[in-house]
């Protein structure tokens, strides 16, 4: 047996033999399967997929082609485009309006208190 890859948690591994089940590939998985602690994170976590030798190059071709499709989904969806987010010229002038206002009496105030 060759190890095809490894994934981070069962639910993924099994999902990933399943896959290449249905190819008619033979599957074992080997690591953090059905311990009585759920580890999710890090090298605890770890299940290792592996394939007799002489399919490991046809289901390394199966994954490939899955990640393939996977990204040519995330490309291709339809979502509108993300719109420009920068804040209009007119904002900045009220923000600057409202800031000075603000500003102006304290300032004022101090200025009377300076002068005799």
């Amino acid at each position: 047996m060759t190890r095809l890859t490894s994934v981070y948690g069962s639910f993924g591994a099994r999902v990933m033999a399943a896959r290449l089940e249905a190819e008619g590939f033979d599957v074992q998985l080997r690591g953090s399967l059905d311990g009585p602690y759920a580890v999710t994170v890090g090298e605890m976590a770890r299940v290792d997929v592996f394939v007799p030798d002489e399919q490991a190059g046809d289901a390394s071709l199966v994954l490939l082609v899955d990640e393939v499709d996977e990204a040519d989904e995330i490309l291709d969806d339809d979502r509108p485009p993300i719109r420009d987010r920068r804040v209009p010229r007119w904002c900045v002038g009220v923000a600057v309006v409202l800031l000075g206002a603000g500003l102006l009496p304290p300032a004022a105030h101090l200025l009377h208190q300076a002068l005799p």
